[in-house]
């Protein structure tokens, strides 16, 4: 590990906008669980979940434009939540958090309807039938959501993959899911649409080989 992300996850530990419990046991309660929006946001507004969050930028980018809502970046990847989390210190956003977890796990850390939205943002497509249980837009992922979500919360899903955005909407189809918005170029679709418009250090890879952006917002 280099000398930048030891000294990243060092820093990690002392931001308060950070929860970090990558390792655990399959089964337990977190302290937080049922709390967020009171212990860690301190208010009680809707609270929203970017998951495989990454560096934090779309997190970011949605609590800067929305400030009546909480927005909690999850991943496991402790060195790219450190720039979100030192970003939302640095600019001083309080509804930003980021939680440092598996995302398999996320029944451990919330309440059933205690998330109001998830979004979903360049995850990995898991190509290989093998790992398809993996994808974050499964059915077996949609049944972890299914269990803090609210009754009429939202998954948003925005990708670059066109493989991954018709296996999202095989399962859509299969479990006869409400289609909200639906978009296989959001630039045409959606042009001044200004979530759509956020864009990730990986979305602006993705654009410069000229693939078109795909979302889909549905509810479970």
């Amino acid at each position: 590990m280099t000398k930048r992300k030891l000294r990243n996850f060092a820093e990690l530990e002392t931001f308060a906008n950070v929860i970090q419990h990558p390792y655990y046991k399959e089964q337990f309660d977190h302290p937080l669980k049922g709390k967020w929006k009171e212990t860690f946001f301190k208010n009680n507004l809707p609270l929203t979940l970017e998951l495989g969050c990454g560096k934090g930028e779309y997190s970011v980018g949605l609590a800067l434009r929305h400030p009546e809502r909480n927005y909690l970046g999850v991943d496991i990847k402790g060195n790219r939540i450190w720039r979100g989390a030192k970003t939302g210190i640095e600019d001083n956003i309080p509804n930003i958090g980021f939680l440092r977890a598996e995302i398999e796990h996320l029944n451990n850390f919330f309440l059933p309807g205690e998330v109001d939205e998830i979004w979903i943002t360049f995850p990995d497509p898991q190509p290989n039938k093998s790992k398809a249980h993996k994808r974050l837009t499964s059915a077996e992922f949609l049944d972890r959501y299914r269990k803090i979500l609210k009754p009429d919360g939202i998954v948003h899903l925005k990708t670059d993959s066109a493989f991954l955005f018709e296996s999202t909407m095989e399962v859509i189809e299969s479990q006869n899911l409400p289609v909200l918005r639906i978009s296989r170029d959001i630039d045409t679709d959606f042009p001044g649409d200004e979530l759509l418009q956020i864009r990730t250090y990986y979305e602006m890879k993705f654009r410069q080989t000229g693939v078109s952006i795909n979302y889909v917002a549905y509810t479970l």
